[in-house]
């Protein structure tokens, strides 16, 4: 079992049977944060915090969807956030009572780090109780997404700007990339915020909830509004990214169409011409004859049919990019 015990008066020690023992019998509520999931941990929740089965099985089975589950006694609340460095999401179980506080997550993160050290200074505002320690980690995990969703506006609006200077293979990928990400996002979010709008309206209860709680709650709840927006804001924004990638690379076969088209028209002129005075009657080959009759009739109307087409094109505009 690895891990750290934080107590209501801001005393932290390592996670162990014998301190998670002493934390129980005392009259403190305190936060027990443990660090991935093996025997001895599912051992400690069955045994000394009398978590339900039903929940023990999803704390075995991580990548759970997000909710909240009220048992005797407690709640446990499925929750998630941006893994550090916005790569990947991590996944939290915290099981919530009048008294305690536990959380399991499967790897260690520097975001819970800074939230111990932000939770062990609580007691000197007199803020300390179970359900904020709560709003605490659900806060921090919460907007841990929005740097993450930032980082998406600076990429979509550069590779917008990408595309119409020069599209690529590479940057449809991008975009289908984070587009696939924006979804896995969503999925998260969405159910999330749908949580805590039944916290926000009483809906949903918390072990400990006072009316003064319940507005940090609904503040949880007003920034899951704000990421839900977000997620579909990007979404859309991606959606026409790629429809201008399309359409940019449609324009520029196009343009290579239309100068292919010209080209074949130009010489289509030359091509009857030469065809005509190539043909072995003896009117043409007897009297047709001369450098002037070559100049004039052989080079003069070739060149005169092409100057011809060039007017033309450029008076209907088809020569301009």
């Amino acid at each position: 079992m690895k891990g750290q015990l934080l107590l209501a008066d801001g005393t932290a020690a390592a996670a162990s049977a014998e301190a998670i023992d002493s934390a129980l019998a005392g009259s403190q509520a305190f936060w027990l944060d443990l660090t991935g999931v093996d025997d001895e941990t599912v051992g400690i929740l069955a045994d000394r915090f009398k978590i339900h089965p039903l929940a023990l099985a999803d704390v075995r089975r991580f990548s759970q969807r997000p909710k909240l589950e009220a048992y005797e006694g407690f709640v446990q609340l499925v929750m998630y956030g941006a893994a550090p460095g916005g790569d990947g999401t991590l996944e939290v179980h915290a099981f919530c009572a009048e008294k305690y506080l536990v959380t399991v997550h499967a790897g260690d993160s520097g975001v819970f780090d800074a939230l111990r050290s932000r939770a062990a200074a609580l007691p000197q505002h007199g803020e300390t109780s179970a359900v904020l320690l709560l709003y605490e980690v659900v806060s921090t995990l919460v907007d841990s997404f929005f740097p993450v969703l930032d980082r998406f506006d600076d990429d979509i609006d550069k590779m917008e700007d990408d595309i119409l200077k020069s599209p690529t293979d590479e940057q449809l990928g991008k975009l289908f990339d984070m587009k696939r990400t924006l979804v896995g996002l969503r999925k998260i979010i969405t159910p999330e915020r749908d949580v805590f709008a039944g916290v926000a309206a009483g809906a949903s209860d918390l072990p400990g909830m006072t009316e003064d709680a319940a507005r940090y709650f609904r503040d949880v709840y007003d920034h899951l509004i704000r990421l839900s927006d977000l997620v579909d804001s990007y979404r859309d924004l991606l959606t026409g990214a790629v429809d201008t990638h399309l359409s940019v690379v449609s324009n520029r076969l196009n343009v290579v169409m239309k100068q292919l088209a010209v080209i074949a028209t130009i010489f289509l002129p030359l091509s009857f011409l030469t065809g005509f005075f190539g043909q072995n009657f003896s009117f043409l080959t007897d009297n047709i004859t001369g450098t002037g009759v070559f100049l004039g009739a052989g080079i003069g109307l070739e060149i005169l049919a092409v100057v011809g087409l060039v007017i033309l094109f450029k008076r209907r505009g088809w020569l301009e990019r």
